[in-house]
Order: structure tokens, then C-alpha cells, then sequence
């Protein structure tokens, strides 16, 4: 159970949520979804909740076991095996390789005396392992891990070779192994997840809904996944980024939001009756301050009048949009980006082998394959960033690359907003900076805030705003609308449909594919070139 008590939570000088009292409670049973738009404070009140940040006021108390995925989790030795990784939620990592160890001891020693204390210690390592599950809670993890898409091969591989999408599968998986106990028992662990189906294909997000449906423990959970939302919660915490203070509401996701449109109507309806009724009242009262004798009454109806606005509630303000529109590409050659050969490999893994790609001056391609196909390993190849083991990249004439990464590596966590996006356009003016990061919902105090402290949604409007400041005629963008609320959304789609640039498009998100209307589709890992049809949507899904 976890209780927040008289909870203020800050980000830099912003205050983004004050909930006196204990409200803000997670007990057994509660399935919470921590809803509100990007930069209202969803995520940094997770990280709170979980023990990963300190709020800027009040107390949290903690009870029992914490399960806590974060947006970009990174944490965590990477030379280590995913399948290590997962079974080290439990310890059992640990015991089997001493397990391992002492079996090999037993076979090697020969004098008895020394053999029975393998023996001995072999005996009590392995009543730990039973007591902690033993071979059955192997056998729940691999299960866990398959329904997340994560098959055999990928578990015996080091963290450090896999994708962005499998390590954080990797990751959910840890979790999810950690608050089941393998026995069907009720587990008492409370989740705490952030954005859980990214990178999910449709299959392990089913499987994820029917897991959250079960679990006995507390849950708190930030999605924009609707679907996911309307299955599960029961409960709802709705952040309001203009007032700054936590609503609660003790319903199911559905009936939170009918009860939210009905709120609406009637404040819009009773601050109308409201105003016409002030409006009146001013109005004889102006008519009846023109005489002396009657001032004290035309002051008594300005004031009735003023009571009147004040008793009822405010009509909640639209919440600001992000104004997204990628740049005016910078003229360019024919074909500005070309690659012949391109191939990657993490130790014995072949990531892919023999790519050749041209990107055409407007083109519009899109990514496909499987998680850990080499999506994200290509385009970080084309951007630069990484270097590839063969081939080359062969730019062509006036080449301006914009690179969006999907863990938001170009942006550097330790400076402000406002470095990073000096950074990103170095030879711009300060007022057209401002101007630019205004647009995109960056200004006042928030411009001295460390990019590391913003949430997924504000990170990834800061990293687009560097792509529009960059001018770039080809566009490398790796999940451009992940953690975006649905209006950001739309306005990155938007940006996509009228962008002229070319743009090679990595996405799990269909709607995406469809505003950017690509021309081509490329399959890895083994480099396919095709002409995109409707087809390829559903292995967009799938992928």
C-alpha cells in the first residue's frame, strides 16, 4: 500500500500538484490510471510514489513490495543476460549461478571431507531456490516473457544487444515476474507502470490487459492506450495541469469519463446562467449609480453581482497544444542520403547484413520488422550516431539529417531546456528560440528546467523542437508519437502530412504510417525493399 500524505510535487520552480490531506491513496484491489496532458506532472508524481524522487513537500508511506517501470528504463548492469535480468527480480539469477558453481565443486573435490561441505552448502542454496520458486519460477518467467514477445533467442542475449523495445519488454517483464508468485496466488506487489504498452505488438497488450485484470496488488498506471485504460482501471486520478491539484474519482474508466462531460456541461451551464444574470445586475446597477441617491444600492448589485461569478465553478480551461510543424526542408540534391551495404553486429549477434537503401529528395519510406530486427540500429546508422561494421553511408548533395530517437538521446539530460535547444541551433536568434520553444509549450521558468526532470511527452516535444529548428531535408524519426498525449499526437501526424522533406519512418503506432502515406516500405533484417500497400499496416501492429 502506498499513502501520500499533504503531497506537493515540483518541477524546478513549477508547482505541478498539491493534494492536501491523503487522497492520493493505493490499497489492495485499486487499479488507478494517472491520467492528465503532457507536462501536468504524471510522471514525476510516479517516480515519487515509487521512491525514485523526493516531492517538494509531504510524506509517503510505503508498505510491502514496489514494482516500478519507467518511461526509458535504463538502469542495470547491460552486459548481464535478458534472461538474468528478469529472474534477478527474485534473486533466483544469483542462485543459480552458485548453484552451478557448487555442482561443478562437488564434482571436482576429492577429499570427503571437503565434499560434504559442498554437498551441505549445495543442500541449503537449494532450499532457497525451492523456497523462492526453484525451476517452477523459471518456468513463470519464460511464460511472462513469451506473452511479452520476447522469444528464446532474445533471452540469451546481453542486454547491451538489444533493442530499445526488447529492453524495456525485458524490463515489464522483470516486474511482472517480481508481483507473481508462479502459484496463482494473490500477490500483494503494487505497480507502478509508466506508458506499459510501448513497444507491445497487439498480441502481448491482450495478454498484459487480462494480467493487470488479475493482479490482486495496488496498480498505478500511465497510459494512452484508451483500450487498456477502459479494461482495467477502476479507479482514476485526473491531474489538472491548469489548477494544479489531483482529482479523484472512484469509478471505472468509462464512468469517469461520462461523469467528466457531465461536469463539464453543467459548469459551462451554470457559469452561463451566472453571467447573464451578473450582466443584468451591472447593468441596472450603472443605471442607478448615475444618481446620487441611489449609490449605495447600484453598489449593492455590483457586489451581488461579483457573488454571484464567485459561488459557481469555474468552466475548466482548454488545455494548450503544442503548435508542431516540422521545417521547410533546405534544397538538396536528387538524392540526398544513400547506403550500400550496410551491416551490424553485436559480438556474434547479426543484427542485419548487406543493407542498401537510397532515400530520394521527399521520399517517404517506412521501417518495418520485428523487435529487434534493426529498426532503431539503422537508423541510428544513417544519422551517424553509430558506426556500421561494413558498408557505407554516401551522402549526397546538401544532406541536412534530423534524427529523432525513440529513447531521446539526442537530447542531454544535465542541461536546461534552453541549452538544449541553443544546442540543436547554435546560429539562430534568441527570440526566434523563444519564439519556437513557445509554440511548442516551453516558456517562463521551464526554460532553466533540466531536460532530465521533464516527462516522456515533454521530452519528446523538446527533442521536435529541434528537429524544426534544424532545417533538415531528411527527417530520421524512431516512434515519434510515443508517450504523447492524443492531441500532441495529432499534431505531430499533422506535421507528417504536411512535411516535404523525406522522412524514413520507424513506428508501432498505425496512424502514424497512415498520415506520413509512405511510398515504400523497407523489411529488416534482411534489407527488402517494397511497395507499401494497406497490407503492411497490420504488421505494424504486429511488430
Amino acid at each position: 500500500m502506498i499513502t501520500a500524505t499533504d503531497l506537493e510535487v515540483r518541477a524546478g520552480v513549477r508547482t505541478l500538484l498539491t493534494s492536501p490531506g491523503s487522497a492520493l491513496r493505493v490499497q489492495p484491489g485499486d487499479r488507478i490510471g494517472l491520467v492528465g496532458r503532457n507536462g501536468a506532472g504524471k510522471t514525476t508524481t510516479l517516480r515519487i510514489l515509487a521512491g525514485e524522487g523526493e516531492p517538494y513537500a509531504g510524506t509517503i508511506i510505503r508498505s510491502g513490495e514496489v514494482g516500478y517501470l519507467p518511461q526509458d528504463p535504463r538502469e542495470g548492469d547491460l552486459n548481464v543476460l535478458a534472461s538474468d535480468r528478469v529472474l534477478s527480480a527474485r534473486g533466483l539469477d544469483t542462485l543459480l549461478r552458485e548453484l552451478e558453481k557448487q555442482q561443478t565443486l562437488m564434482a571436482e573435490l576429492v577429499d570427503p571431507r571437503e565434499r560434504d561441505k559442498a554437498i551441505a552448502k549445495y543442500g541449503r542454496l537449494e532450499e532457497r531456490f525451492s523456497a523462492l520458486g526453484g525451476y517452477v519460477a523459471e518456468s513463470d518467467a519464460a511464460r511472462i516473457c513469451h506473452s511479452l514477445g520476447l522469444p528464446d533467442r532474445v533471452l540469451a542475449q546481453q542486454l547491451r544487444t538489444l533493442s530499445g523495445g526488447q529492453r524495456r519488454r525485458v524490463e515489464l517483464a522483470r516486474i511482472l515476474f517480481a508481483a507473481s508468485d508462479g502459484s496463482g496466488g494473490p500477490s500483494q506487489t503494487t505497480l507502478l507502470l509508466d506508458e506499459p504498452t510501448n513497444h507491445l505488438d497487439a498480441d502481448s497488450i491482450t495478454w498484459l490487459r487480462g494480467f493487470l485484470q488479475g493482479h490482486d496488488g495496488g496498480l498505478v498506471v500511465i497510459s494512452h492506450d484508451v483500450e487498456l485504460l477502459a479494461d482495467v482501471v477502476n479507479r482514476v486520478w485526473f491531474l489538472d495541469a491548469v489548477r494544479g491539484e489531483a482529482d479523484v474519482y472512484n469509478m471505472t474508466w468509462k464512468r469517469y469519463l461520462d461523469a467528466r462531460a457531465t461536469d463539464e456541461q453543467r459548469r459551462r451551464r451554470e457559469r452561463a446562467n451566472a453571467e447573464k444574470k451578473a450582466g443584468a445586475l451591472k447593468a441596472q446597477a450603472a443605471k442607478l449609480g448615475a444618481k446620487a441617491t441611489k449609490a449605495t444600492a447600484a453598489q449593492n448589485m455590483v457586489r451581488r453581482a461579483e457573488r454571484l461569478l464567485s459561488e459557481v465553478d469555474d468552466v475548466r480551461v482548454a488545455d494548450r497544444v503544442a503548435h508542431i510543424r516540422f521545417p521547410a526542408p533546405a534544397p538538396c540534391g536528387k538524392t540526398p542520403l544513400m547506403a550500400s551495404n550496410l551491416t551490424k553486429v553485436y559480438g556474434s549477434l547479426e543484427i542485419f547484413t548487406g543493407v542498401d537503401l537510397a532515400i530520394d529528395r521527399g521520399s517517404r519510406v517506412v521501417v518495418l520488422g520485428l523487435n529487434g530486427a534493426g529498426k532503431t540500429t539503422l537508423l541510428r546508422l544513417l544519422a551517424g550516431v553509430e558506426k556500421p561494421d561494413a558498408g557505407a553511408l554516401e551522402p549526397g548533395h546538401g544532406l541536412r539529417v534530423g534524427y529523432f530517437a525513440q529513447e531521446h538521446d539526442t537530447l542531454d539530460n544535465n542541461a536546461s531546456v534552453w541549452e538544449n535547444i541553443r544546442h540543436a541551433a547554435p546560429d539562430a536568434g534568441e527570440q526566434d528560440l523563444r519564439g519556437l520553444l513557445g509554440a511548442f509549450m516551453f516558456s517562463g521558468p521551464q526554460l532553466e528546467q533540466p531536460a532530465g526532470t521533464l516527462s516522456g511527452g515533454e521530452k519528446t516535444r523538446l527533442a521536435l523542437a529541434g528537429l524544426v529548428s534544424s532545417a533538415a531535408n531528411v527527417l530520421l524519426l524512431d516512434e515519434p508519437t510515443n508517450n504523447l498525449d492524443p492531441i500532441s499526437r495529432e499534431q505531430v501526424l499533422d506535421a507528417l502530412r504536411s512535411y516535404t522533406g523525406a522522412v524514413v519512418l520507424v513506428t508501432h503506432d498505425p496512424g502514424a504510417a497512415e498520415a506520413l502515406d509512405p511510398e515504400r516500405v523497407i523489411l529488416l533484417p534482411d534489407g527488402t525493399e517494397d511497395h507499401w500497400s494497406q497490407d503492411y499496416l497490420e504488421l505494424i501492429q504486429l511488430a
